[in-house]
């Protein structure tokens, strides 16, 4: 999101284009509103209607810091489920079949295939996973 392009000799971090589009993101998402404090909503807008790009490094490091909570709510459930227990379920069970001598199990780990489909076992509620 951050963009260091040059114009009249000023360095641009944020152009008002980058929050529109992450504001419209958000909006069609559902997550403007319900996942966002509202000091948070009101600052991107201020930055929006006031200004064409962000050259404070302050207001651009609170831009930042809201983006990033918008990217982690628009983040897929899956792909937080894959990255917070899939991945540590794959290689829990490639440990697992190492100890019992199994060696094709040592590529499991890093199987991002495996991880989903224990990602979705997890969502599914599938006993055992708890």
């Amino acid at each position: 999101m951050l963009e260091t392009a040059r114009r009249d000799g000023a360095a641009n971090f944020l152009e008002r284009s980058q929050l529109v589009k992450l504001k419209q993101r958000a909006m069609r998402a559902g997550v403007w509103f319900r996942g966002l404090p509202r000091i948070d909503r009101v600052l991107v807008d201020l930055t929006i209607q006031v200004a064409d790009c962000v050259r404070s490094v302050h207001l651009a490091r609170s831009l930042l810091a809201v983006a990033g909570k918008l990217e982690g709510l628009l983040e897929s459930r899956l792909k937080r489920a894959v990255r917070e227990f899939g991945l540590a379920i794959v290689a829990k069970l490639s440990a697992y079949a190492l100890g019992w001598g199994y060696t094709a199990a040592r590529g499991w780990a890093s199987d991002g295939e495996f991880a989903r489909f224990w990602a979705v076992m997890r969502l599914n509620g599938h006993p055992g996973l708890g």
